[in-house]
């Protein structure tokens, strides 16, 4: 790609965040009411944030969550992690995909959590965004499998030959997979895998739904795969498909599944103690979700609506290894969605909060 090229890429990028994000200011007014992570049940528009024991608390915001990425930000507040110390942390609604990180630009949230493909398009498009603690990883070999990142499935009814992912090498003309946005951990693992079995990846047609729906979607033969993430497994399997892959098959070890927390860097800058104070917050909840599988996925299921049997991996270890963060900057460059070089590792993460997740680390 020429270097003009490149440059209208990231200019492309650039506005397309300016635009979503005024979009996204709109998009926020009159909303579902705003409450507590424990105070989200699977009702649309929950109940009203409880009043009172709240003097004093610094107010934290980001967007409601009914999905896989939940039980951290559950587990922190409903056991009062974030109230130890001195947080109270709100939801402010749910949202689509695409209006998630220009909330954060604009000011509407103010922490989230991310994978690093993700965040590399929006600092590579001008977003002055920094991760600082690392949050979901994918679990090594002696975890059981469920709480793996992903598993692949697909409807054994309409493509009984299909076993595996190498045997979509052989699938005639386009695959359709379920995806909830691109630029995330669907394509990345995806795409990994497609690498290893020597799958053309232009085979792939992305689908977009949330994980819910693509429940429905492959059994009524809309999709041909689904990729979809913990709490929606035993739905997957409810509904009659079969896992063919899951995200340990790629062969990535941890950082198959990685995700970080990030603000702003202006966010950061003028509130380094609340940062840390996050930080230290959600390790506790983060450790807490590991040693109490059952009982979280209980608490999640209870607050999405459907039955759960598994949530997401959660890092002992809050540091962020920027060797990690290099596949997925990687493969971003090779599907010419950033140009080469545009974003480094270190342009992903401030590290000098690891160290207060770190002080519960047993």
């Amino acid at each position: 790609m020429s270097l003009e090229k490149k440059g209208k890429t990231i200019a492309i990028i650039a506005v397309s965040l300016v635009v979503i994000a005024g979009i996204a200011i709109g998009a926020y007014r009159g909303r579902t009411i705003e409450q507590t992570p424990s105070e989200v049940t699977a009702t649309v528009g929950g109940g009203q944030a409880a009043a009172g024991n709240d003097e004093g608390l610094t107010v934290l915001k980001t967007w409601t969550r009914k999905d896989c990425s939940l039980a951290p930000w559950l587990v922190t507040d409903k056991l009062g992690y974030f109230k130890e110390e001195g947080i109270k942390l709100v939801f402010t609604g749910e949202l689509q995909p695409n209006q998630q990180i220009p909330s954060i630009i604009n000011g509407n949230n103010d922490v989230a959590s991310v994978h690093p493909n993700q965040l590399a398009v929006a600092v590579a498009g001008g977003a002055k965004l920094k991760g600082v603690s690392r949050g979901i990883i994918e679990p090594d070999e002696s975890v059981d499998p469920k709480f793996r990142h992903m598993w692949f499935f697909v409807n054994p009814t309409k493509h009984p030959e299909i076993k595996s992912i190498a045997d979509l090498k052989n699938f005639p003309g386009k695959i359709k997979f379920s995806i909830i946005t691109t630029n995330t951990c669907t394509d990345f693992l995806t795409n990994t895998l497609f690498d290893k079995y020597g799958i053309p990846k232009d085979k792939i047609e992305w689908v977009t739904m949330p994980d819910i729906q693509a429940i429905q979607a492959l059994k009524q033969g809309l999709v041909d795969v689904s990729p979809v993430h913990p709490p929606f497994y035993k739905g997957m399997e409810d509904a009659g498909a079969i896992r063919i892959a899951d995200s340990f098959e790629t062969g990535l070890g941890s950082l198959a599944g990685l995700t970080a927390y990030y603000f702003t860097e202006d966010f950061i800058n003028q509130n380094p103690d609340t940062v840390k104070r996050f930080v230290r917050a959600i390790s506790k909840g983060q450790k807490y979700a590991d040693e109490h599988p059952d009982q979280v996925a209980q608490w999640v299921s209870d607050a999405i609506g459907i039955p759960v049997t598994g949530n997401h991996w959660y890092a002992d270890d809050t540091t962020i290894d920027e060797n990690d963060l290099i596949p997925w900057i990687k493969q971003l460059e090779d599907n010419k969605v950033i140009p080469v070089g545009k974003v480094k590792a270190s342009d992903l993460v401030v590290h000098v909060f690891e160290q207060y997740g770190n002080e519960t680390k047993k």
